[in-house]
């Protein structure tokens, strides 16, 4: 009985694969810490770069060129491209979201007015949640305080150029690694400190509008938002 014709092309495909093929040699160049999506968490990586060569009997003798660089991991040995460094470790990604309502916090409590006790007690509590655990109200005030002295503004201001680029500066990076409910629960904290005392302040709804732009939350979200944040649950 005669092979099948499949059968006969898989195996000479095999036999030539043994014969002739393409290795990759891999030097490292770098290494560190970063979000491995194969272990989905942080491990070592190192970066490579690799030169490719065609084989004959597992022998290397004519170049073909460079290879993509690669980031391999050190635990699953997975390479990736090397835009998987863009993604914040978890560590960096805590810290990250820990500034962020931090800053947010800050700069409504500035846009207020007076920081009042109700406010200050809902700005710690959510810095604390966000991972400040010794945050407390005066501390809050101190900095509010302190924020004012080196800006030269007051309390119950627009926000200023110089909060925006704060806002901006600790929002920016971190909106692209956050679900559209992850950014709204920080604009919608900032919210409930605006609310604490009382209906928001025209500064105080121009500070949540940075904090919204700069989450890019649209505005027309922004306003419903906000609108929604004024309704008991």
């Amino acid at each position: 009985m005669l092979p099948e014709r499949g059968t006969t092309s898989r195996a000479a495909a095999a036999g030539l694969s043994r014969l002739m093929g393409t290795r990759t040699a891999w030097t490292a160049v770098g290494d560190g810490e970063f979000f491995c999506p194969g272990c989905g968490g942080d491990r070592n990586y190192q970066r490579l770069t690799g030169r490719r060569r065609f084989t004959l009997l597992g022998v290397p003798v004519l170049p073909r060129g460079a290879s993509a660089p690669t980031v391999e991991c050190a635990a699953c040995r997975r390479h990736f491209g090397t835009d998987v460094l863009d993604h914040p470790t978890t560590t960096r990604f805590s810290a990250m979201l820990r500034d962020a309502v931090h800053t947010v916090a800050l700069a409504v409590l500035a846009a207020g007015g007076i920081c009042s006790r109700a406010s200050l007690e809902t700005a710690a509590a959510g810095v604390r949640a966000a991972g400040f655990d010794d945050c407390t109200e005066e501390q809050l005030a101190a900095l509010v305080e302190a924020l004012e002295a080196d800006t030269g503004r007051f309390t119950g201001e627009p926000c200023t150029a110089g909060l925006a680029i704060e806002l901006h500066e600790a929002l920016d990076p971190l909106a692209p690694h956050l679900a559209a409910p992850g950014r709204e629960s920080i604009l919608l904290q900032g919210a409930r400190i605006a609310l604490a005392d009382g209906p928001y302040t025209p500064a105080e709804r121009d500070a949540l509008a940075t904090v919204g732009a700069a989450l890019t939350i649209c505005a027309d979200d922004v306003n419903r938002l906000l609108a929604a944040a004024r309704t008991p649950s």
